[in-house]
């Protein structure tokens, strides 16, 4: 078989393109394919369709997979026809998406290694410019944004994400079943999410079952806004709300801390994640030894008890009955003595029927902080990022549940 054919067979060519020479370049360690159309071809406007005359020729270059150890590059002369209607184009190519500087194989190959390593990575081991690797990125993630069909969602899952120190964030919005990101939006405001619901049609809205998310009111705002029966389908994330009352008993064990040790006992020194780890991680010795903290009088442990005790709330199969345990909780958190939980609890108090819509939904943010936790692994991997368009793309890349693959066109 001759090196033409060779190519032409591995390109996937078919008329009007031939494989019209290959040149082997040592010095280069390259392989330049030289791609031309037969004779007497005609081309449509690619806009269109529609046939229309040659105006001139641009020599293009496009990378392609290694032929060995050589860089493999294809090098053609496309045609630019001259449309009456949307002026002079530039035809398209079987073998590489307009706009692209590599061809389909290579790009596919360059987003498998994404997939695996940061960009910085990919653009080591493949000889590209970081830039070139971004720009890989982006186009897969454009052509899958453009790929995906907006099919009912059940059951969301909204959250936010610090995409840099000094409180700057990006607000995500999560399918919970499919567990992939369906939007990416800068800040946490009210208006940062209302993109992805105007998206929806009336039927798509109405549709949604239940939204899982913290207490931060610009989302319920919008939520509110934009879903039918909102209130009935919000559920605050249990996990979210046994946090802040976590932080609660934290703020009591520091200041009990800071009375002690100036009093000269250091009972409470070290002891801080012991108050805050949930019991089921503890080890037996572990749990031995917190005993006697546990069991003391330390106001700690009275904040600790009122906290292990709000976990039933969310093992009741009735709304009656898990108001009715709420309201026994709640008296005896208010009259505990202990000011951060008295604050909290009024604040739980406050958002108690977003709550205790978990009795019904059945539904948490886990599978949102799953993937808030692989996100934070692409942050570290690229060791931050400075720029947001770059991070929520990267999100969208590795988190998006999108068709990257780019196709022939």
């Amino acid at each position: 078989m001759e090196d033409r054919e060779l190519y032409q067979t591995i390109l996937g060519l078919s008329v009007p393109w031939i494989v019209a020479r290959v040149e082997l370049k040592e010095a280069e360690q390259a392989v330049c394919v030289w791609v031309e159309e037969t004779a007497g071809t005609v081309f449509s406007c690619p806009e269109c369709q529609k046939i229309a005359p040659i105006y001139d020729r641009a020599e293009r270059r496009w990378r392609h997979l290694d032929t060995c150890q050589f860089t493999t590059v294809i090098c053609a002369r496309v045609p630019r026809v001259a449309c009456p209607t949307h002026g002079v184009k530039t035809v398209r190519v079987p073998w590489a998406e307009r706009g692209s500087r590599f061809t389909l194989l290579f790009e596919r190959l360059a987003i498998a290694w994404l997939k695996e390593a940061t960009p910085a990575a990919v653009a080591r081991r493949l000889g590209l410019t970081w830039d070139e690797a971004r720009g890989i990125m982006e186009r897969a993630v454009r052509r899958g944004l453009a790929r995906r069909t907006r099919e009912p969602v059940a059951r969301l899952g909204i959250d936010e994400k610090s995409f840099l120190k000094r409180h700057q964030y990006v607000s995500v919005v999560v399918d919970l079943d499919r567990a992939c990101v369906l939007h990416v939006a800068d800040d946490r405001k009210a208006e940062s999410i209302v993109p992805y619901f105007e998206e929806l049609t009336p039927e798509q809205r109405a549709g949604i079952t239940a939204i899982a998310m913290d207490m931060w009111e610009p989302y319920r705002k919008t939520v509110r806004e934009q879903v039918p029966a909102a209130d009935a389908k919000i559920v605050f994330d249990k996990f979210h709300v046994l946090q802040h009352v976590s932080d609660a008993v934290d703020q009591v064990r520091k200041q009990e801390s800071k009375a002690l040790a100036a009093a000269g006992d250091s009972t409470l020194k070290g002891t801080k994640y012991a108050w805050l780890r949930n019991p089921v991680n503890f080890s037996p010795k572990a749990w031995r030894e917190f005993a006697v903290l546990r069991d003391s009088t330390l106001k700690a442990a009275r904040a600790w008890a009122l906290k292990e005790s709000l976990r039933r709330l969310w093992d009741y199969t009735y709304v009656g009955a898990a108001r009715t345990f709420f309201t026994r909780w709640y008296w005896w958190a208010t009259h505990s003595r202990l000011a951060p939980m008295i604050k909290v609890a009024r604040m739980l108090k406050r958002h108690l029927e977003n709550i205790l819509t978990y009795l019904t939904h059945r539904i948490t943010n886990a599978v949102t902080e799953g993937l808030n936790a692989k996100i934070q692994w692409i942050k570290y991997g690229a060791r931050g990022f400075r720029n947001r368009e770059a991070f929520k793309m990267a999100i969208l890349f590795h988190c998006g549940g999108l068709d990257l693959e780019p196709y022939a066109p």
